[in-house]
């Protein structure tokens, strides 16, 4: 089955780009510098920041519906990422060392099944929760610190291009 997986778009963080720490704080963010090469996980290019490269912690609604499970966790940006994520059957490398939450949702927004697994062995989750009929689209989150990492849809048959 065919999958789809898409980092955050860049558009809503874009106003923070270059604020102040004060301005950053305001709005209940503050940049972060990467000082290692892993624990700074970009949810729009959806790969590591690397030592140096500015990131914005932020509070983001991950899961805006109006239903019990809507949803806000921190997540990190790289700071002026411009290029989101967005590929068919491919794993971002971001996920393999970490153990991922899946969890799958349906038309209603409502959560009807999840589970975890070792980042190595995603795609195997993703496939099982899709090819459930009443999935409408997954959000796989970080399991350490179950924060929002990306949003998985199926690829309807024929939609490839």
């Amino acid at each position: 089955m065919d999958f789809r997986i898409t980092g955050l778009s860049p558009e809503p963080f874009a106003a923070l780009v270059g604020l102040d720490d004060l301005s950053l704080a305001r709005r209940g963010a503050r940049r972060v510098i990467a000082d290692q090469s892993r624990g700074f996980p970009d949810r729009i290019e959806l790969r590591e920041a690397a030592p140096g490269e500015a990131t914005l912690l932020i509070n983001y609604l991950h899961q805006p519906a109006a239903t019990p499970y809507r949803s806000c966790h921190a997540i990190y940006v790289l700071e002026g990422a411009r290029q989101r994520y967005d590929r068919i059957n491919e794993v971002p490398a971001l996920f393999r060392p970490r153990v991922m939450s899946v969890r799958a949702f349906d038309h209603d927004h409502m959560m009807i099944d999840a589970d975890i697994t070792p980042g190595t062995n995603v795609e195997r989750l993703i496939e099982r929760l899709l090819s459930d009929p009443r999935t409408a689209y997954l959000h796989a989150h970080y399991a350490k610190y179950g924060c929002f990492a990306a949003h998985i849809a199926r690829v309807e048959p024929g939609a490839r291009a």
